[in-house]
This record gives structure tokens, sequence and C-alpha cells, in this order.
């Protein structure tokens, strides 16, 4: 399992394969379709967004609230292709890694592949042990949509499988990456 630091560089993007874990310590910034519907008017209306889309790593969830001396609840994927209308624009624009669950579409997949980003998938069912990762959660923008609010986290060792890597590799179609290089 590899530690990685976000915001990744290229080089790191280019160094992970489909169907490796990963655990991920830096920023990531919740966003879910009502988010993302959002996030994409601001961008039609030439209004700023919420936080800068370069670099950026977006997890689709909408966390429950926080029990009394934890940052967040939990903190489960979403389905992520709810978001792929929205993904076709934001990807173009910077945003690199995408967190959910379960496949995105192929126009999605090529997008990834265009613009050198990575999908990461989150095991769901372990809300609460996912939250545990999380050390700090500030709300950002669009409060009116509760959970579904984007908020920055602040995670430590947050677990993710690389689904699809900037090659194509596709871990729900193809399995484990039968195109990696080896040292042998």
């Amino acid at each position: 399992m590899k530690k990685i630091t976000i915001p990744m560089n290229e080089a790191t993007i280019e160094s992970l394969y489909s169907g490796e874990a990963v655990l991920l310590s830096g920023t990531l910034y919740t966003a879910r379709d009502a988010a993302h519907a959002r996030l994409t008017a601001a961008i039609a209306k030439g209004e700023p967004l919420p936080f800068e889309l370069k670099d950026a790593v977006v997890y689709y969830v909408g966390p429950s609230p926080a029990k009394p001396g934890n940052p967040i609840g939990a903190a489960g994927p979403t389905t992520s292709y709810r978001m792929d209308a929205y993904s076709k624009i934001l990807i173009p624009l910077g945003l690199k890694i995408m967190i959910g669950k379960g496949q995105r579409t192929e126009e999605i997949r090529q997008l990834i592949v265009n613009h050198k980003g990575l999908y990461l998938t989150a095991t769901g069912g372990i809300a609460a042990l996912m939250a545990k990762t999380v050390k700090s959660c500030e709300l950002i923008a669009y409060p009116d949509l509760g959970p579904e609010a984007i908020y920055r986290l602040e995670v430590e060792d947050f677990p993710a499988i690389v689904a699809y890597d900037c090659r194509g590799n596709d871990l729900f179609t193809t399995g484990l990456n039968k195109y990696r290089k080896t040292d042998s």
C-alpha cells in the first residue's frame, strides 16, 4: 500500500496503476450531485469557484453530522456515475482526482487519460471507519445543502484503490493491471 501526499504531482499520478491500494494524506474536497450542479452553474456564469480545481481531489461523499469531539460523522463514498455529467466539465478545467464508488462512463475514463488524472474508489459500508482518517472538516460552500455542501477535509491515511489510472486501465473491466511494468 503506497502512502501518498495530496495534492499529487504528475510523477506521482503516473506512478500509480489500477488495482493499487493507496493511503492518502492531505486535503480532499467533498461534493455530491447538488454541489456539482452549483459548481458547473458558476462556471457557466463565469463566477469564481469556492476552491481551486487545479490538482484538487474531490471525494463524492455527504458526511453525516459529527458526534461531539469528532470533526465529522460517517463519511462513506457515494455512487460516482451521478457526477459524470458534471465531471466532463470539471476535468478539462483542472480536476485531476476523484474518489467515489462504482464505474464511470467511457467518456469520463477517456477524459481521465487525456488530462492525466485518476479515479479512485473507496470502500462502501465502512463509513464510520473512513471518518476516523479525517483530522479536520471545514464548511467552505453551499451551507444550505447540509451534508451535501462542500467541505474541506484534512485526512491522514485515507484508504482508496486506483480504479482508473492515467493510462486508461480500468479495475472494473480488466481487473488488476495486466500491463503494469515489473522489475523482471
